[in-house]
């Protein structure tokens, strides 16, 4: 009797329990699958702030979390060296314009004034030598004197002929000043110092560095009276009107997401549904993105990073990059 109560309790589990098998079964066939939760983020495109030459910073206009407009004053830096390179650019100019003022003046007055006097000096003692040099020829062709003394009166002509040449010569430089080659030279001089002063000018507008573009401040790296490096971040600064969302999907998961798709991501941070569209759709690299299904569908897959832009700008309003965002 015992046996048979305990043979029928077994059947009595076994049908629960095959009841209960078939139950889950028909709930799973009459109740719809729960959609798939794609996951990702917002993301901004940022930029730095960093100056051209090792400065101290000494004094932010802006901090974490300020919002900014293109040409706002962020930072203004202190350096004694540029400053100090500068006077040294503008003396040289001026030295410059000085030589080159020289040269396009030429000589002066009194110059060209002592240049014209010496020759009419040796125009003068041309004119002697002239003279005597014919009294001589004549005295010579009557046979008083000896052909010698004819041949040193002509020997000083010519000498007096070369003095005067010469000494013409020399006015005339001095009126024309100088060459034209030093003319070129001394303005070349002056054009070099022009782009040193223009190059140092330019590091100085370094020491006060703007803002590019509109965004929010992110990070601001060193503090007050900090030396900072050549083109060392300064601080971070995220575009807000370049904000995108960055998906991770599932190969299985991309068929509808096609370039130039629009779907709804949902924002939960703001608690708002934005619509989007589909940009780009890359594959990742990285070998940990595959995902082992040989077991199931002989085959692996791999997952792709889906960008996607809003479609409206003004509806991303409020939204800051790390923020989750997520397709259904």
């Amino acid at each position: 009797m015992a046996k048979r109560s305990k043979l029928n309790n077994l059947v009595i589990i076994a049908i629960v329990l095959i009841g209960v098998m078939i139950a889950v079964v028909l709930v799973g066939f009459v109740l719809p699958k729960p959609k798939e939760v794609l996951q990702g983020q917002a993301e901004t495109s940022d930029y730095r702030i960093s100056s051209k030459v090792p400065s101290r910073v000494k004094e932010f206009r802006v901090q974490t979390g300020d919002k900014v407009k293109a040409g706002d004053t962020l930072v203004i830096m202190d350096s004694p060296e540029v400053i100090a390179k500068l006077e040294q650019a503008k003396a040289g100019e001026a030295a410059a314009r000085a030589i080159e003022l020289k040269a396009q003046n030429g000589a002066r007055q009194q110059e060209i004034q002592g240049a014209y006097e010496l020759w009419q000096k040796a125009k003068a003692g041309l004119e002697v030598w002239e003279k005597s040099y014919a009294r001589v020829s004549r005295l010579y062709d009557e046979g008083v004197i000896p052909a010698q003394k004819r041949d040193e009166a002509e020997a000083q002509l010519k000498a007096m002929q070369a003095t005067e040449k010469a000494a013409r010569s020399q006015y005339e430089m001095a009126r024309e000043g100088a060459r034209r080659e030093d003319k070129m030279a001394a303005a070349a001089q002056v054009a070099r110092v022009q782009g040193m002063v223009q190059e140092v000018e330019g590091y100085m507008k370094e020491t006060v560095l703007l803002a590019t573009a509109d965004g929010t401040v992110t990070e601001v790296f060193p503090k007050v009276g900090e030396l900072v490096g050549q083109g060392a971040p300064i601080m971070n600064i995220a575009k807000d009107d370049d904000i995108r969302f960055i998906f991770n999907v599932r190969e299985d998961y991309l068929p509808g997401m096609t370039i130039d798709t629009e779907v709804p991501v949902y924002i939960p941070a703001v608690d708002r549904d934005i619509k989007v569209r589909i940009t780009s759709v890359n594959v990742m690299g990285s070998y940990a993105t595959w995902k082992a299904t040989k077991a199931l569908d002989q085959y692996d897959l791999k997952t792709f990073e889906v960008t996607a832009r809003p479609v409206k700008q003004e509806d991303v309003k409020g939204v800051l990059a790390g923020m989750t965002a997520i397709i259904k």
